[in-house]
């Protein structure tokens, strides 16, 4: 949270526009993987423990987890579903959805804050899994032929389960007894599905 938060702040000093913010993300993403290799330096005996936190992971989660997550996880579904409408009108552009009366900083942050509330509950219990955020979304838009948010939301939150589910049924049987870190798989399916997705921007453009 303090990631996205110092993200946040720096992007909207130095400019508005969705490069200045990624510009943003990379830096503060550069800082905190130095901390995280300066922790890792000096844990050298919970270097498993902190691998397998990092490529992700579901198999020691317990219903405990899901109690102690499912409150930041609701209020943050509730918030972002009920924004649907104002996403698709900031899909406009920022002055289209101002002249609309949206008062776009406000709506922007908003949904901001209760994505990355949701996202670090239950980051807290899972680890690091990644791509999956990306996979699903293109998907159900290149199926259901929609841009629409109050229909990509609610389905990319059911369906991303359930790929979750099938990655981590994945992951327990390739290399069975042993079992692979989820985020290995989500990263091995999402890498070059990331890169088509790159290049059919590209030739859209």
């Amino acid at each position: 949270m303090i990631a996205v938060a110092g993200t946040y702040l720096l992007g909207r000093s130095a400019g508005d526009g969705a490069g200045v913010l990624v510009l943003a993300g990379v830096t503060v993403g550069a800082f905190f993987t130095a901390l995280q290799t300066f922790v890792q330096q000096h844990s050298v005996e919970n270097l498993q423990e902190i691998y397998s936190f990092i490529l992700g992971g579901i198999a020691t989660a317990s219903w405990h987890d899901v109690a102690l997550v499912f409150p930041y996880f609701l209020v943050a579904v509730i918030v972002v579903l009920m924004y649907a409408r104002v996403l698709d009108v900031l899909a406009l552009g920022d002055v289209e959805a101002a002249s609309l009366g949206i008062n776009v900083r406000r709506a922007r942050l908003i949904v901001v804050v209760a994505a990355t509330i949701g996202t670090a509950a239950v980051v807290s219990v899972s680890g690091l899994i990644g791509f999956v955020g990306i996979i699903v979304p293109h998907c159900v838009r290149l199926v259901l032929k929609t841009g629409s948010m109050r229909v990509l939301l609610p389905l990319s939150l059911v369906l991303g389960g359930a790929f979750l589910v099938l990655c981590d049924l994945a992951a327990r049987t390739i290399e069975a007894p042993a079992e692979l870190p989820i985020g290995v798989i989500t990263a091995f399916l999402g890498a070059p599905f990331f890169a088509i997705v790159l290049r059919s921007a590209r030739g859209i453009a």
